[in-house]
């Protein structure tokens, strides 16, 4: 007779000890189950010992052990060697949660803030202290509010001077990247303290992983400064040329950019140009004269010689005619009072900024703009001060201007750095694509909007290219000319007309079980060969990584920390597992338990669409996932409900069906090349009058 569900073999062993094979009831007390372990060894005090994981990384079970107690005591000897061991080990278990728990309760923490603050110890002790202090927070039992100014003192101190070990300065840089966020006062410490030009001398080193912490602890103080010091530490950063340096020595270096660094400069970009907000969601004032010095700036740069051979001789009221005039020719829709066209916010006096950064910077290009459509014949003419505007919402849109930054995504475009007024060179390079393509159009006013949906897709399928350069961007954008955009249109547009045959349709609903079932292969083998996952926490985007992988006969799901760097590990060095029969469900999104944690802000929409989780053995139990990309959060979550005996249910599974689908019809349909389909099958002939047109073999001739 099977034993029940709820009760497991487990070995159990100790050292000096016969070890015991003893059958543990899940559901009894670990307390009780300690006791007759304890008691069949003869060991007295059984609530003084623990159950730990003999492999892979030596997690705890229960919530009280004699290894805290140990490491405390040996934290606090006197004897190096002892001393440097203790915290080499405390590092290391750290880690776990009920470890932690059980040292910060003994007041662990206490003697590592001693160790810091009387700084006597340095090199390979420190960092061992520095990493158990770092691995300790993590897990949120302490804030970090609680920390005293000479340890923060301490720390800082490590990240200014100049003679200290790279491993030390990463890991203080790392504490301070974790403390800037939880706080005002102590991000106002942080950046007291740690100078831009330090962090910049941190940046220009050769060491990876130091650049690397120096860079997070830039974007943390980014991120958690106000509009104003964020404007303005970012103007000191221009100063200093980062973006120039950037460009050149880590985005053009010979090692690969990391995720890490991807995700740092995305964020960089990102808060680089919601600088622009400020202006986009801003009306003009007409009452503002500044403002209305920059409208009128437009118009005497495109007319100046015209405006001043007449404005001595003409009376108040022709010279106010002869503006309303040339407002006209500008393409503003309200030429009598072109502040009116500049009251949509967005993109408010962004718009305005753009069209007076054209016309200053490229003097000759804005009065041929100008000039140009003012002789053409009417309606033809490409207003510019209309088409700026939209252009303007068109790239706020495409740049995601406003947006708060993506915890997770690492898509920056390089060009980016590469160019000091950015948004304002891209500007310059489209509204002479929108001048050429409105004449390749040969549009006129009706056709507006046509002309800015084709100046949007020109732009955006330019961008997925990802040039390097904005002179790279403005070759390509413009080789993509109106006649190439139809060719693209008319290509995808054939495409889907000869899939929407009946007969078509019909083969396609005869395939899609064969291909479905190719598409579940497909994802079972993406996840035998496994994924690099980064952990996040409540504060930050964490740099720690583990990885999971299902079995080759699909039945464990094997998983386990990795370092950076590690891209297949062995399932033999993935220390944990669950069996694919104990799963019970999948959640995502809002439904997993470490999203519900976080609070619910426009910051975490894309952390809630790649959060998924596996509930296995009883709902209490999850193990939780942030995908790194949405591409891997469709193949798993696939992959897991194939595993469950689900349907899969992500918008990859579509895709992928349609491409093999289409390939699939293509082969089968190549012998009815350049022949119409009909939507209906041809009638079947009538059967003939007379059937005996068989030859008869029972006549043989003898």
């Amino acid at each position: 007779m099977p034993p029940p569900k709820d009760v497991v073999k487990i070995a159990i062993q100790m050292v000096g000890a016969i070890p015991q094979l003893i059958e543990l009831q899940q559901t009894k007390p670990l307390a009780s189950v300690l006791k007759d372990v304890c008691d069949a060894w003869s060991l007295p005090n059984a609530e003084r010992y623990a159950l730990q994981y003999a492999d892979g990384r030596q997690t705890y079970i229960t919530e009280s052990d004699q290894e805290a107690e140990q490491l405390y005591v040996g934290i606090q000897s006197k004897n190096v060697d002892v001393k440097t061991d203790s915290l080499k080990k405390l590092a290391s278990l750290s880690q776990d949660i009920t470890f932690a728990q059980e040292f910060i309760s003994r007041n662990g923490l206490k003697q590592i803030y001693s160790i810091v603050e009387e700084g006597n110890d340095a090199g390979e002790m420190l960092a061992h202290t520095l990493k158990a202090f770092t691995e300790l927070m993590e897990h949120d039992f302490v804030s970090w509010e609680n920390l005293s100014t000479v340890f923060i003192k301490k720390i800082v101190s490590y990240v200014n001077m100049n003679a200290v070990d790279a491993s030390i300065q990463q890991l203080s840089l790392s504490i301070l990247e974790n403390m800037v966020p939880t706080s005002r006062l102590l991000f106002e410490v942080v950046k007291k303290e740690v100078t831009l030009d330090r962090l910049l001398t941190h940046l220009q080193v050769t060491n990876a992983q130091l650049q690397l912490k120096a860079m997070a602890l830039l974007i943390a103080l980014l991120l958690s400064a106000t509009d104003a010091e964020r404007r303005d530490m970012l103007e000191y950063l221009r100063e200093k040329n980062i973006r120039q340096f950037i460009h050149k020595n880590i985005i053009h270096s010979s090692e690969p950019l990391g995720d890490e660094m991807a995700h740092y400069l995305y964020v960089l970009q990102s808060v680089s140009l919601n600088l622009c907000e400020h202006r986009m969601k801003m009306a003009m004032d007409p009452y503002s004269q500044e403002q209305r010095d920059l409208l009128q700036s437009l118009r005497q740069t495109a007319f100046e010689s015209e405006s001043e051979a007449s404005a001595g001789t003409f009376s108040t009221e022709r010279r106010r005619s002869l503006c309303a005039k040339e407002f006209r020719k500008l393409g503003f829709m309200n030429n009598s009072n072109p502040a009116e066209d500049l009251r949509r916010a967005p993109p408010g006096l962004l718009a305005l900024d753009n069209m007076v950064y054209f016309s200053r910077n490229t003097p000759n290009a804005y009065s041929r703009f100008v000039l140009e459509n003012s002789s053409r014949e009417d309606k033809h003419e490409c207003p510019f001060a209309r088409s700026s505007i939209q252009l303007t919402l068109i790239l706020c849109e495409i740049l995601h201007i406003g947006e708060p930054c993506s915890e997770t995504a690492q898509a920056f475009y390089p060009m980016f750095f590469g160019q000091d007024h950015f948004f304002e060179e891209l500007f310059c390079i489209c509204i002479q694509l929108v001048n050429k393509t409105w004449k390749e159009m040969r549009a006129t006013q009706e056709d507006f909007d046509k002309v800015m949906q084709v100046v949007r897709e020109q732009i955006t399928r330019t961008l997925s290219l990802k040039p390097t350069s904005l002179e790279l961007f403005k070759t390509r954008v413009n080789a993509l000319n109106y006649s190439e955009i139809l060719k693209l249109r008319q290509t995808e547009r054939l495409h889907q007309e000869e899939t929407l045959a009946v007969p078509v349709l019909e083969l396609r609903e005869k395939l899609k079980p064969e291909l479905l079932e190719l598409i579940r292969q497909q994802r079972l083998l993406h996840l035998c060969e496994g994924t690099l996952f980064r952990k996040i926490s409540s504060r930050r985007r964490q740099d720690k990584l583990w990885y999971c992988r299902l079995s080759p006969n699909h039945k464990v799901l094997h998983y386990g920390d990795v370092e950076e760097g590690v891209q297949s590990p062995p399932i033999e060095s993935l220390s944990e597992k669950i069996p694919v029969a104990d799963m019970k469900m999948l959640l995502v999104g809002k439904e997993c338990p470490h999203t519900k944690e976080k609070s619910s802000g426009k910051q975490n929409k894309d952390v809630l669409e790649l959060a998924f989780s596996i509930v296995h053995d009883v709902e209490e139990y999850c193990l939780n996932f942030i995908a790194p990309t949405r591409y891997e959060f469709c193949l798993w979550t696939d992959g897991l409900n194939v595993l469950l005996g689900k349907e899969m249910t992500s918008e990859r599974t579509q895709t992928d069906l349609d491409v093999l689908l289409s390939m699939e019809l293509k082969l089968r349909l190549l012998d009815l090349e350049n022949i119409s389909i009909p939507d209906d099958p041809p009638p079947i002939p009538k059967p003939p009058s007379n059937l005996n047109f068989c030859y008869d073999f029972s006549h043989v001739e003898q």
